[in-house]
């Protein structure tokens, strides 16, 4: 097998892999950056919770990925600076996000990052790197029902239009 002798860190990551890891570091950054921001703005205790939670997936992710990236000599994204923490009060009104905006966008944040974990898995040929994606899939599958859950218990959902069953 020459250089995929089995053992996945000794093989070399090829440039789709290379791309992925550095992509999906960059949008945890981001992420993490919103996400805080979204926590000054949120008003539910639940919300809340779950920002947090999801802030350090972020910052997990962003330690797996920068790491994976430097042991093989490709420097990571920068990290964006701290936000200046702010309380709900401080913010007017017409300038505050509402925590049902909050919700759906980390929905579909959510949502978007379980399509880039499977194509990530997908595309990778080491299995180290398919298992870090399996992981973050898993998490982030576990985290998008809390938040659908969560959206429909506090009525933030809006549903697409339902089909319901005409009689006869």
């Amino acid at each position: 097998m020459g250089m995929l002798d089995g053992n996945p860190k000794h093989e070399p990551m090829h440039y789709g892999e290379i791309f992925t890891i550095w992509e999906s570091s960059m949008a945890a950054k981001m992420m993490l950056s919103c996400y805080q921001l979204f926590t000054y703005h949120a008003g539910d205790k639940d919300l809340k919770e779950i920002l947090k939670d999801l802030m350090d997936q972020a910052k997990l992710e962003i330690k797996e990925l920068d790491k994976l990236l430097t042991d093989n000599g490709i420097t990571p994204s920068p990290m964006l600076p701290e936000r200046p923490e702010t309380k709900l009060e401080d913010i007017p009104p017409g300038a505050r996000f509402a925590d049902a905006e909050i919700a759906a966008k980390i929905a579909m944040d959510t949502a978007a990052s379980l399509a880039g974990c499977s194509g990530a898995m997908g595309l990778s040929i080491r299995e180290d790197i398919g298992a870090l994606f399996a992981k973050y899939h898993a998490t982030k599958t576990a985290l998008g029902l809390r938040i659908l859950r969560m959206s429909k218990e506090k009525g933030w959902l809006v549903p697409p239009p339902l089909q319901l069953k005409k009689t006869e």
